[in-house]
């Protein structure tokens, strides 16, 4: 069961509004002729799961034969060391096995997979080490020091490149899974436009069934069928050769309706998938627990302190020190070509707003003339932006450098002076100016809970191309599912949504 969490994959079960359906087929009943497609699907799912056991096997015979030529002669033969060599092409696919490494709902979405495969790791070390301490054998100190990190790191490296290819096939249609999507008009919508906008999700929705079918016009305008009301779905899935049914949620709530539509599909291999309706909140932080024998969500509150956040500080300004010493000659280089591309500081200097609302000053360099500001007034009639944000693609103040240094975010890059003074953090929601803050509503003021990042889920998401309410709402799931994990991985995804230069103006 998915549903969008930002960087990742969750399990939700809310509510259905509408009619519940009168007649149901009986418990267990399948849909006909449903076999040939769902095992179609399969096939791709299986191979590529191969793919992935073949290649931690592989991953397994190197460090066996590395960790042979390391400790050579008296290990050999029959000896506990060089069974555990012989051994590790199996035991490393055994081990990420049991951590669930090869699930495939976490096929290319969230960052569940890469921490499936850590703890494959720390499953691998704690077995050998047990069995190790228990049966009083002398396995080398290099395994628990070298070899388990190694080959653990060489798995996520190999998950992440699988990952880009099954991007690319998604992208071009391929390895999907085709949806009929049901609820109200506006839901509908709403979760066509995002698996429109995510299609590395995997999801295609084929048709829709509406509560009013005949005032779909917003499903319908962005090109899916409306193909009947909620009664009309174990049809539509069958006509369309669907392989999932998403229901979205709505205030009203209709659990007989999802139990028969469950009893229907029953059987068939399509998934039934349902929306909470808490778009920003997923990952960890939702569980499904049986209260008096009733199964409940269970939402646990954010985390913005505790050690957590007393670590997250810490390796920010470790990695801002560490970036300025490695980068020095590059900000030197580009300090004296802002100075030589016209009148003006090297440095520009804005007031923003922090964590809890307090102000202070952002560095950037300089890609504008001396004096843009006090130009914007004469530029507003050609805003392209929507929501609270100035957005122009040709801004004429942009100087010629400027513009360079903005395609690349290398103007950013004195921020990382902010993260030194923990103004800010390598990662967090975009810097909003003091005007902006002033006209925020209760459920935006909450990105303020954290501090600002030099860069964040919206860098990565398509930067300057991105409407207002999509650059909230990548905010708001920053905020409300924060982990180091997630910092990662935006960290390590923004080195390639620089490159690509998608959406910097």
């Amino acid at each position: 069961m998915l549903v969008d969490g930002g960087a990742g994959q969750t399990e939700l079960r809310p509510a259905l509004p509408g009619r519940v359906a009168e007649s149901a087929a009986p418990l267990g009943t399948a849909l006909p002729g449903r076999s040939l497609h769902t095992r179609r699907q399969a096939r791709w799912s299986r191979r590529y799961r191969a793919v992935l056991i073949t290649a931690d096997a592989l991953i397994g015979v190197v460090a066996g034969i590395v960790m042979l030529v390391v400790r050579p002669g008296e290990d050999l033969p029959g000896s506990p060391y060089a069974w555990l060599c012989a051994a590790l092409p199996l035991v490393w696919p055994l081990a990420l096995g049991f951590s669930g490494a090869y699930s495939p709902e976490f096929y290319g979405t969230g960052s569940e997979e890469f921490r499936k495969v850590a703890r494959g790791g720390l499953l691998l070390l704690a077995g050998v080490s047990v069995i190790s301490y228990g049966a009083q054998l002398d396995i080398a100190r290099s395994f628990v020091v070298f070899t388990v990190p190694s080959i653990t790191l060489i798995t996520l490296f190999v998950r992440f490149f699988a990952r880009k290819w099954l991007a690319r096939a998604r992208r071009h249609g391929r390895c999907v899974k085709r949806v009929v999507a049901v609820g109200r008009d506006a839901a509908v919508a709403d979760l066509v436009r995002r698996l429109q906008v995510d299609r590395y999700a995997g999801m295609e929705v084929v048709a829709a069934c509406v509560t009013t079918p005949g005032a779909a016009a917003r499903v319908e305008s962005i090109g899916v069928p409306i193909d009947g009301d909620l009664d009309d779905v174990v049809d539509v899935v069958q006509r369309r050769n669907a392989d999932a049914v998403a229901v979205t949620s709505a205030s009203e709530t209709a659990a007989l309706y999802l139990r028969k539509l469950s009893w229907q599909l029953e059987g068939s291999g399509i998934e039934l998938l349902v929306s909470p309706g808490l778009i920003e909140i997923a990952g960890p932080r939702l569980h499904i627990r049986p209260f008096v024998g009733l199964p409940l969500l269970s939402i646990e509150e954010p985390t913005f302190s505790g050690w957590k956040r007393v670590l997250k500080g810490a390796l920010d300004r470790f990695g801002a020190a560490l970036a300025i010493v490695l980068v020095a000659p590059v900000l030197a280089a580009l300090a004296v070509a802002v100075k030589l591309s016209g009148p003006g500081p090297v440095l520009y200097r804005q007031e923003r707003v922090g964590a809890s609302g307090r102000i202070y000053t952002m560095f950037k360099f300089r890609s504008m003339v001396d004096g843009a500001d006090a130009k914007l007034s004469d530029l507003l009639a050609q805003n392209e932006g929507n929501g609270l944000l100035f957005k122009m693609r040709k801004d004429p103040r942009v100087t010629r450098v400027g513009r360079w240094l903005r395609r690349f975010s290398l103007d950013e890059l004195p921020q990382l002076f902010n993260v030194l003074g923990g103004s800010m953090s390598l990662v967090g929601p975009r810097p909003p100016l003091p005007h902006e803050v002033e006209r925020y509503d209760t459920s935006i003021r909450r990105r303020l809970l954290v501090k600002p990042g030099l860069t964040g889920l919206w860098q990565i998401s398509g930067r300057s191309d991105l409407s207002w309410e999509e650059s909230v709402r990548l905010d708001l799931r920053y905020v409300e599912n924060w982990s180091l994990a997630l910092d990662l991985l935006i960290l390590w995804k923004t080195a390639s949504a620089v490159l690509r230069s998608r959406g910097a103006y």
